[in-house]
């Protein structure tokens, strides 16, 4: 089990520095919306469009980054929604098995399923070098892969989560001792 908690600590490392990657976006993606309509409003009185296709699509593709790179992070830190109806009253070693049995049955499946459905898509995106269809936009083909790493870091954050909860139902790690390490 040791084996397992070291391996689960280095996933969620990873994806902590990646979730923090992430905050840094979020700064780049408000500074570009903010260009962009403080450039189409001075572009208005000088004559000029000051923003373009490519800063709005790149606006957009912050966001996405942010979407997909943020969730591996929210799962780490038990940020998703969730509906607590049940859950919140349960013992701590009843919850840590119904998140091992959500994240095997539902999360890592679903999961999958998105990276096995999108592959084609991302491929065929690839091998036209896709692009955006408005006068100076980006290529779309990078970010449409974004889909499948974003996909693989939740499945390797449920890994975690899950090697994490397996432990707390076994009792060989309490659930102050796994809110220690992640930082909690």
């Amino acid at each position: 089990m040791q084996q397992l908690l070291q391996i689960s600590r280095l996933i969620d490392a990873f994806n902590e520095w990646v979730g923090r990657l992430t905050y840094w976006l979020v700064l780049l993606m408000i500074a570009i919306g903010t260009w962009n309509v403080a450039g189409r409003y001075i572009g208005y009185f000088v004559g000029q469009n000051l923003s373009s296709n490519a800063f709005i699509e790149g606006q957009w593709y912050l966001f996405d980054l942010v979407f997909l790179l943020g969730a591996a992070y929210a799962l780490r830190h038990d940020e998703h929604v969730r509906v607590d109806v049940f859950h919140k009253s349960w013992s701590p070693k009843w919850k840590a098995l119904a998140d091992l049995i959500g994240t095997l049955l539902f999360l890592i499946p679903f999961c999958l399923m998105v990276i096995y459905f999108s592959w084609g898509t991302i491929l065929n995106s690839w091998a036209i070098r896709e692009m955006s269809p408005d006068p100076g936009g980006l290529p779309r083909y990078p970010i449409k892969s974004m889909i499948i790493v974003s996909f693989v870091l939740l499945i390797l954050q449920g890994i975690s989560q899950g090697i994490k909860n397996w432990a707390i139902f076994t009792g060989y790690l309490t659930p102050q001792e796994e809110d220690h390490d992640a930082g909690v």
